[in-house]
């Protein structure tokens, strides 16, 4: 009885190519098929990494051209506001710390120009002209944005009352005649110069009276001014002290109030404090 012929197919049959099935049960692909679809996906992530790269150049030049297109403008806006705009335009002139002078005086004088630009206001010579008056020992001139120049005046404080060409003027501790009196205030000591008592004898006067303490100028009734170094005070008991300059004038402030207190005479001297002296003739 003759053997059945192998099977078609079977294992080890030659001539017969077997196929390999995968672990899902598919065809597998070849190694030749797997290469060209990584270097596609390859290509694609490169040419992406490329594009951003690209458009991150992009953006930091645009960047930077934004910014400056936003800095001109705001530069072009300010120039516009500060120098042409009606908003910074001086509307106002501000006077304060007067009491002498009339805010009107020092207006007048100032001369700032309402409705020129307030960057423009030339405030030194707005600080010059007020500065001259007699009256002010300081001034400060300022911008007060957006529409307001500000006169911060200091005026002169009297320490004596002189007459001078028959008026009764105020005297500063500077020696400045700055003011007109109608009658010499209560408390407040004169000053006589002599026919030889030049401005520099009155700036010496003055000196005097600024160093004596308060409860000690009230009993002076006037200062007599001879020359620069011959100054007598005279108190309003008519007692006399000779002061001489105004050198020291502290020191010797102390020496007389001392003096008086201690000795009862007519005539001081103290113009070399260290060594004062008191007698009962001139």
């Amino acid at each position: 009885m003759d053997r059945e012929a192998p099977e078609q197919g079977g294992r080890g049959a030659a001539g017969v190519t077997s196929t390999s099935i995968g672990r899902d049960g598919g065809q597998g692909t070849s190694g030749a098929d797997a290469k060209p679809a990584k270097e596609a996906a390859a290509t694609r992530r490169t040419r992406r990494r490329f594009a951003r790269r690209q458009w991150a150049r992009r953006w930091l030049s645009l960047r930077y051209v934004l910014a400056l297109l936003l800095v001109l403008a705001l530069l072009g806006t300010s120039v516009y506001l500060v120098f042409f705009s009606t908003t910074l335009q001086v509307k106002r002139v501000e006077v304060v710390g007067n009491s002498l002078l009339s805010d009107a005086r020092v207006r007048e004088v100032a001369d700032v120009p309402v409705g020129d630009q307030l960057a423009l206001v030339d405030l030194g010579r707005a600080d010059a002209r007020v500065g001259s008056l007699a009256e002010v020992a300081s001034v400060d001139v300022t911008r007060t944005w957006p529409d307001v120049v500000r006169i911060a005046v200091v005026e002169r404080t009297a320490v004596a009352a002189v007459e001078l060409a028959g008026r009764l003027r105020g005297l500063d501790a500077d020696g400045v005649v700055f003011r007109d009196y109608k009658a010499v205030p209560k408390g407040m000591p004169r000053v006589r110069p002599g026919a030889n008592a030049g401005t520099d004898a009155l700036r010496e006067a003055a000196t005097v009276v600024s160093a004596l303490p308060d409860d000690l100028v009230t009993r002076v009734d006037h200062v007599e001014v001879a020359t620069v170094d011959q100054i007598t005070l005279v108190m309003r008991d008519q007692r006399e002290v000779l002061w001489g300059s105004a050198e020291e004038s502290e020191l010797k402030a102390e020496v007389v109030d001392k003096l008086l207190a201690a000795q009862q005479a007519p005539y001081y001297d103290v113009s070399v404090p260290g060594n004062p002296t008191y007698r009962t003739t001139p």
